[in-house]
């Protein structure tokens, strides 16, 4: 696999996650719970703490798809 194939998957997976943190400020449920930032950060994550996920998922996805396009566009 050469760095450029390597590259464009590394900023799949990012868009991927980016989307999956957008999920997770809106949808409460197992899966998305594992993927959460404010779980994975603080000590007691709640409901309220839920939110941050959709900024962070926002800028993970369009630094991803930046990337991407300035990459391979």
């Amino acid at each position: 696999m050469d760095a450029k194939t390597l590259d464009a998957l590394l900023l799949l997976v990012g868009v991927f996650y980016g989307a999956v943190l957008i999920a997770c400020g809106f949808v409460d449920n197992r899966l998305t719970r594992a993927f959460r930032i404010d779980a994975l950060f603080m000590s007691r994550p709640s409901q309220k703490t839920r939110m941050m996920n959709i900024p962070a998922g926002i800028l993970m996805l369009l630094y991803s798809a930046y990337s991407l396009w300035k990459s391979f566009g």
